[in-house]
């Protein structure tokens, strides 16, 4: 059975199974814009037939007969009480999406129209281990270069990036990474307390500054990117040299580093409400 027939036959509903009138459509993607109406309406939580068939704005046994399509082809999930929600066939079909869809060409335009509106080198990288991995560099265009590299790791607790990594984490997580790995900018046995009292504040607003603990005379500015289901999965930053980042800078690029992170997410599926931002 395919889903374009799904919706087709038969139902003493009318022509189209519709509970009011509507222009006609072709039968196949009628059927198939009918399914995903229906598989839709299952997103959020398990829903009856009369609510489904309220929501879809179909007649009860139209979309009856659409849901029983979808459930066995695992589309849907049904149970007595409960009602239908999503299926084991999303799930498979969702995780080979991911497959095809990697984060780095995914965010690669995002990055590109980054650099170009801030004209400041763009990173984006993930958590590997205990460190945060360099996936894709956009080099700046001002007459200061950043030195890093595609496929170097730095240390989590030093760079705008890691920070944003771990901003879903509690104090002991952060604890954690602040022991791991040195960099070159302050001490960090020195800036501990004040460090953490950072991130709790940055956790607060979604994201994460790098005030040249990671490199001397280098600021950033850096967000994390999160999946359908609110996780986070990788982070941006925007780099410059201090003298082009003063606060009000930083304050005013958190938002369009944010607003960029949000883009990319919603490319993995990410609403707002799904995760923390």
């Amino acid at each position: 059975m395919s889903i374009a027939s799904l919706g087709n036959g038969p139902d003493g509903d009318g022509a189209d199974g519709k509970a009011t009138d509507t222009p006609a459509a072709p039968a196949g993607s009628q059927a198939v814009m009918r399914a995903l109406d229906v598989i839709e309406a299952a997103a959020d939580a398990p829903i009856d037939l009369n609510h489904l068939a309220t929501a879809v704005g179909l007649t009860r046994s139209t979309a009856h007969r659409l849901a029983s399509g979808l459930a066995a082809r695992g589309y849907l999930r049904f149970a007595a009480g409960e009602g239908y929600s999503l299926g084991p066939k999303l799930l498979e079909l969702g995780a080979r999406a991911r497959t095809q869809r990697p984060l780095a060409r995914i965010a690669r335009p995002y990055l590109d129209h980054l650099a170009a509106e801030t004209e400041d080198t763009v990173h984006l990288g993930v958590l590997e281990g205990d460190w945060a991995l360099y996936l894709d560099k956009i080099p700046g265009r001002r007459r200061f270069e950043i030195s890093s590299r595609v496929g170097e790791r730095h240390p989590v607790w030093s760079t705008g990036l890691g920070k944003a990594l771990i901003l879903d984490g509690d104090a002991a997580e952060w604890e954690h990474f602040f022991a791991i790995g040195s960099a070159r900018g302050p001490r960090q046995e020195q800036e501990r307390a004040a460090w953490l009292g950072r991130m709790r504040d940055y956790a607060a607003r979604g994201y994460a500054f790098d005030l040249e603990e990671n490199e001397p005379r280098v600021r950033c500015v850096a967000a994390p990117i999160r999946d359908a289901a609110g996780q986070t999965v990788g982070a941006i930053s925007v780099s410059s040299a201090s003298h082009y980042m003063d606060d009000a800078r930083m304050s005013a690029l958190s938002r369009t580093v944010t607003g960029t992170a949000d883009r990319i997410s919603g490319e993995l599926g990410w609403r707002p409400g799904a995760g923390r931002r």
